[in-house]
């Protein structure tokens, strides 16, 4: 079963103090395009995610955001012991000097002590981010697989308007093939007009000139050739259709053969109905090709 380029996925998590909400879409593309957007402190996330990325999506413009934060709690700060130690040998130095002049302090408090600059600093688990890269690549993988499920609903339902494309075109395609049948008696009257137009002005030309000429006034009138192609095709398109796996380039190269043909079935036609059939086909195939865009 096909599935579409098209996909979005969101998610939150925690671990200890930090939070995180994830964003994961695609869109469709030519290949593979992958950007991330990740906190760079977070060493070998991005390389491992790319990873599991590649191994999943084969084609489309895949961006991932991570947003982080960290909640400070009381663990998150720690007293500066060799700032607290410089302060208080500077507060006992200032309190006997004041007392050798006769000068009374008023008494010191702790919280006047750790207001001053420098003596609370960060701390707790920030400096190792491993075990919270190891949290955020295990809970990914749940986000991947939501991802995944999505491109493949969507490329259920585009497998639906495909396939009901490829009835639009073999039917027109029958048609095409019995406004043929219908018109072969008038192609043949044309075909003996023309000869005789060739005939009469053949004095002094080689036989074989002749037959080139009426070989080539036949081949333009027969169409059967493009209505054989383009069962062909819409054969192929159904086989590609039930295939799991991408198919999306196949598809595409397939959609510029169906209008090759259908071009091709419009030149000849020389009959207002089978022309009308055949604008009616490019319709069909032009709007088969863009939903084809969107096929992994």
């Amino acid at each position: 079963m096909i599935k579409s380029m098209t996909g979005f996925a969101s998610g939150k998590g925690a671990f200890g103090p930090h939070s995180w909400s994830w964003e994961l879409r695609s869109v469709n593309g030519k290949g593979l395009d992958m950007r991330l957007r990740l906190p760079d402190w977070l060493t070998g996330l991005e390389a491992a995610l790319r990873g599991d990325l590649s191994k999943q999506v084969n084609r489309g413009n895949v961006s991932l955001s991570l947003r982080l934060n960290r909640e400070e709690t009381a663990t998150d700060v720690q007293l500066n012991t060799r700032t607290m130690e410089a302060a208080l040998d500077a507060l006992a130095q200032t309190e006997a000097l004041a007392e050798a002049r006769g000068i009374a302090l008023a008494p010191s408090k702790a919280s006047d002590l750790l207001s001053l600059k420098g003596m609370m600093e960060a701390g707790g688990d920030s400096d190792d981010p491993a075990p919270l890269v190891e949290q955020l690549r295990s809970e990914f993988s749940s986000l991947l697989s939501s991802f995944l499920d999505m491109r493949q609903t969507e490329g259920a339902a585009l497998g639906n308007i495909l396939n009901g494309q490829l009835d639009q075109i073999a039917e027109l395609t029958g048609q095409a093939a019995k406004l043929a049948e219908q018109r072969r008696d008038e192609m043949a009257q044309a075909l003996r007009d023309n000869l005789a137009r060739v005939l009469d002005n053949a004095q002094g030309v080689e036989p074989e000139r002749i037959a080139q000429e009426l070989a080539l006034i036949a081949v333009k009138a027969d169409i059967t050739e493009e209505i054989d192609r383009l069962a062909a095709h819409v054969s192929a398109a159904r086989a590609l259709l039930a295939q799991d796996g991408p198919v999306g380039r196949k598809l595409d190269f397939l959609m510029q053969e169906f209008n090759r043909e259908t071009n091709t079935l419009c030149s000849k036609s020389q009959n207002a109905e089978l022309t009308a059939v055949g604008l009616e086909l490019k319709t069909v195939i032009d709007q088969m090709r863009e939903q084809v865009q969107n096929v992994e």
